[in-house]
């Protein structure tokens, strides 16, 4: 899928304010944060939401959030908390057909959260 918008990213063809790389996923700033932190991370590889993994993809799953929890210490939100946000499909608020985390905090969050 060489025209997401997200592969782009991690291919450094679009701009983005990367905060963390390594072969297998991207991390970067939202352009529209809900929260004081928002990063978005991402597997370089295309896989367009959560409801698309295969069990071959369990170990990048994993990577996902042991990166997600990387970011939150990154972000010096972990001692206060912090959310992690997988949306699957529109009616979620699935924005980008690309799998992501958001790694939300720094502010107190609400439940329900939608």
């Amino acid at each position: 899928m060489t025209e997401c918008i997200f592969c782009k990213i991690a291919r450094a063809e679009m701009k983005a304010q990367v905060i963390y790389s390594d072969e297998d996923v991207v991390a970067f700033r939202d352009i529209n944060p809900q929260a004081p932190t928002h990063v978005l991370v991402i597997p370089r590889k295309h896989i367009p939401s959560i409801a698309d993994c295969a069990p071959e993809d369990l170990p990048l799953l994993a990577k996902l959030l042991q990166t997600s929890a990387k970011i939150a210490d990154m972000e010096s939100v972990r001692e206060g908390g912090y959310r992690l946000v997988l949306n699957a499909g529109e009616d979620a608020g699935q924005a980008v057909d690309h799998l992501h985390v958001h790694v939300l905090g720094g502010r107190k969050m609400a439940w329900p959260p939608g």
